[in-house]
């Protein structure tokens, strides 16, 4: 069977390690309470993050990351993005040789500005043909209970994007490949960004109409902000765009439309922060976001709104009628 680690037992963490186990693969997942991965390797559950799921018996956890990376054929990353650079400074003598290391996370660092994929080959020194990106339409739960569903894995290398494609490929999840990893993972992280704007007007009480138009206008900053950045557009309206974005936007179950609730339930971002179980990577993404934004002279007038509420500088009902990138009397034209 394929070795295979993951590090980080979040809820994303854990269900990408039962994808894997899934589609074959034998997979040690990294837990930094030894509780957590007791429980894991003894009850196959995981309480704490996934209520109620089972997980495969060719999963098992420890908190050494010694255990855990040893032999390892593919390592996952699945940690929390602003957490990354100094993760990897501890394990980057532990991944083997030649390995692909591919991220699971959808966030930019803060200060640097990097996308996670740089933070990796930065610390790692390793070639870009080795580094992938997993991103899509990835509720944790969802995918945990089985639900069928489709995620891209981008790559430099095809051959990269082949392994862990095949390797994350089971009965209910779909992997689709491509080389744009700069699309890709903007995707994710962008999205997430979107996804507090609508948790924020869904918390105000405002309806379809109003969440339709920011997801509509959303995706048009998305793909105005990828693409000043090198990747291509049709990237952004496919899995790691498009369907990553409704996804996250109109569920429940995501950690940044929940945040965006909250804000617009007049919390201030402290309570959010605090009341929050796991991290909601769109929080700590959009001041970096927005400078890269201000480099490229992109506008992003939606994001630049949750900036002010998360700021406390906006009321929350006022981020509906700002949904224009267009400031001129004239009405603006739709691109």
């Amino acid at each position: 069977m394929r070795q295979v680690a993951v590090l980080g037992a979040g809820s994303w963490g854990t269900t990408f390690a039962k994808v894997l186990a899934d589609g074959g693969s034998e997979v040690t997942l990294w837990a930094r309470r030894p509780e957590l991965a007791r429980e894991i390797s003894q009850s196959r559950r995981n309480s704490d993050y996934l209520r109620g799921i089972n997980l495969p018996r060719t999963l098992w956890a420890s908190s050494n990351l010694h255990d855990v990376l040893d032999d390892a054929e593919q390592v996952y990353l699945s940690v929390p993005s602003q957490s990354l650079r100094e993760n990897l400074r501890i394990v980057r003598d532990l991944i083997p040789d030649g390995v692909p290391v591919v991220s699971l996370m959808k966030g930019v660092e803060k200060g640097t500005r990097y996308r996670m994929s740089e933070v990796i080959q930065q610390e790692l020194g390793c070639d870009p043909d080795r580094i992938a990106v997993v991103s899509g339409p990835n509720l944790a739960l969802e995918i945990a209970k089985e639900q069928p569903t489709a995620s891209v894995v981008a790559s430099s290398s095809p051959e990269t994007a082949a392994a862990v494609a095949t390797a994350a490929t089971n009965p209910y999840f779909r992997c689709f490949m491509n080389n744009d990893v700069i699309g890709t993972e903007f995707g994710g992280v962008l999205k997430n960004l979107i996804a507090v704007a609508i948790g924020i007007v869904d918390g105000v009480g405002y309806g379809e109409n109003t969440k339709a138009s920011i997801i509509t206008r959303g995706l048009v900053e998305m793909t105005d902000f990828a693409v000043a950045h090198g990747a291509r557009a049709e990237t952004l309206s496919g899995l790691a765009g498009l369907g990553d974005l409704i996804a996250t936007c109109e569920s429940p179950l995501s950690r940044n439309n929940t945040a965006g609730r909250l804000l617009g339930q007049g919390y201030a971002f402290a309570d959010v922060v605090k009341q929050m179980n796991q991290t909601a990577e769109g929080l700590s993404s959009v001041g970096p976001v927005l400078e890269l934004a201000a480099a490229h002279g992109v506008e992003m007038p939606i994001v630049a709104q949750v900036a002010e509420v998360l700021a406390g500088t906006l009321d929350p009902r006022d981020i509906a009628p700002h949904l224009t990138t267009d400031d001129s009397p004239e009405p603006p034209t739709e691109e």
